[in-house]
């Protein structure tokens, strides 16, 4: 009788690959498992974002924080009679904006640190023009109104005066006059009951060029510091606006610029807003004047790259990360015929863990890029060494440093291809699949790997029983 023996060198054993397939279940449930300390990391990380946030809070209160400012506007008070015989006689303050509105805004731009964090404050040149046509003014009044010229004054606002670096100055012809707080209203709401704000108004007065019919042009002059944000209401019925500073890497909201560079040492924008696309009326009381805050002509001064909302975004490729690191790990245990025990696999999460908080330390100091670079390859040469030692086979470890750089490379890729993350993501995924289909092509995973033919031996036939 002919026997096959497995026990020859370089035969695979029956009995160490029965539970190959179990091990494969076991491998995909660790790796979702160590993705559950991936929710500390992330804890960290709003932490630490939350501490940003507040220091940013505590700097902006001491510059002006974000600011956003109203440019030339005719304040009218008027009274009208009362509703009802036993109402008293109304009164309130009839705004007038514009016909034509110009502006220029220059910024210079420096950063505050307070430890880890820093925040980018700016000081604002602006120049606001306007032209004002009375005709026909008023139009939106209410019913029986009675305006009094007399009292009119030009306002300006801003969002926060403690940002003011110098006293706001109107020229109107020959005039030049020294802006103080409003007398007519000290503050406009800039949205529904208030919810978005008020501005502070400053004015000066404008009886001797406002009147019925009149047509006249002013400028406002204003020097003010923030700190992340600028923007300017589109105050006039057709408005234009250009701004430009020394910050590199600008952010443009509200209403978009028609226009805009970005240089390797500042910013230029150009807006221009036609009456239709401003959405609010020329002219009519405070509340008429709802929607004015959607008409921003906004410049963010942003970081080119948060750290912290960076590892936000590595953090949700994880179960990827952890998942092919793990995947790889099975491939060399079935294509070596060496057992890696679960806490093998379990310590490989913990240092892809680490490289997280890795991650984050090194971010916050040398930026997300570089912090990338360092963690990254310091966690690859572990893993790379942790195979070696599994192994015992110095071409295994340089497979797998080849193998996990490879997959570093590929988050770092999808990290910064925002549009393009989900295409190469999928692609990835897929041919990473692939390769496990076809590494793992000769496990029988009822119990044994396939035996190949040059591995089968006859062995000769055991010898008689004595009789």
């Amino acid at each position: 009788m002919i026997h096959l023996s497995l026990d020859q060198p370089g035969a695979k054993p029956r009995q160490g690959s029965r539970s190959m397939g179990l091990k494969l279940i076991i491998v995909c449930l660790l790796a979702l498992l160590m993705c559950i300390p991936s929710f500390f990391v992330s804890n960290l990380v709003d932490e630490r974002t939350a501490r940003g946030a507040e220091v940013t809070r505590e700097i902006s209160a001491n510059v002006g924080g974000r600011q956003i400012f109203l440019g030339p506007t005719l304040a009218i008070p008027y009274s009208a009679p009362p509703d009802a015989p036993n109402d008293t006689e109304h009164h309130g303050v009839y705004y007038v904006f514009p016909t034509q509105a110009s502006g220029a805004i220059r910024t210079t731009t420096e950063e505050r640190h307070r430890s880890l964090f820093r925040v980018p404050v700016f000081q604002a040149n602006l120049t606001l023009d306007a032209d004002f046509d009375l005709t026909g003014v008023p139009s939106n009044a209410p019913a029986h109104a009675t305006l009094d010229w007399s009292r009119a004054e030009i306002v300006v606002g801003a969002s926060d005066p403690r940002g003011a670096l110098a006293d706001a100055t109107l020229t109107t012809g020959s005039n030049t006059a020294t802006m103080t707080p409003a007398s007519l209203a000290d503050s406009l709401s800039l949205g529904e009951k208030q919810k978005d704000g008020k501005l502070v108004l400053f004015g000066a007065r404008a009886d001797d060029v406002a009147q019925p019919g009149a047509k006249f042009h002013t400028q406002a002059m204003m020097r003010f510091s923030g700190a992340e944000r600028i923007a300017v209401l589109a105050y006039g019925k057709s408005t234009k606006l250009a701004a430009q500073g020394d910050w590199r890497s600008p952010g443009f909201d509200g209403v978009l610029p028609t226009s805009h560079s970005v240089y390797q040492n500042g910013y230029s924008a150009a807006w221009s807003v036609p009456f239709i696309a401003r959405g609010v009326r020329a002219e009519g009381t405070a509340f008429e004047l709802d929607g004015l805050n959607n008409t921003q002509l906004g410049v963010n001064f942003v970081e080119v790259a948060d750290p912290y909302q960076s590892v936000n975004r590595a953090l949700k490729y994880i179960l990827l990360f952890v998942g092919l690191v793990f995947l790889s790990y099975f491939v060399f245990e079935t294509t070596t015929g060496k057992r890696v025990h679960p806490a093998q696999y379990v310590l490989v999460g913990v240092a892809q863990t680490i490289f997280y908080l890795l991650l984050l330390s090194l971010a916050e100091r040398v930026g997300f890029g570089t912090g990338f670079l360092l963690a990254g390859g310091a966690t690859v040469l572990l893993l790379a060494c942790n195979a070696e030692w599994i192994f015992e086979c110095r071409m295994q470890g340089a497979r797998a440093f080849v193998c996990f750089s490879l997959l570093y490379s590929l988050i770092y890729l999808l990290l910064t291809l925002e549009d393009n993350a989900l295409l190469i993501g999928a692609m990835a995924s897929f041919i990473t699949v692939a390769a496990v289909m076809y590494f793992t092509r000769r496990i029988d995973w009822y119990g044994s790997l396939a035996i190949p033919e040059e591995t089968m031996t006859v062995a000769p036939p055991p010898p008689p029983e004595p009789a």
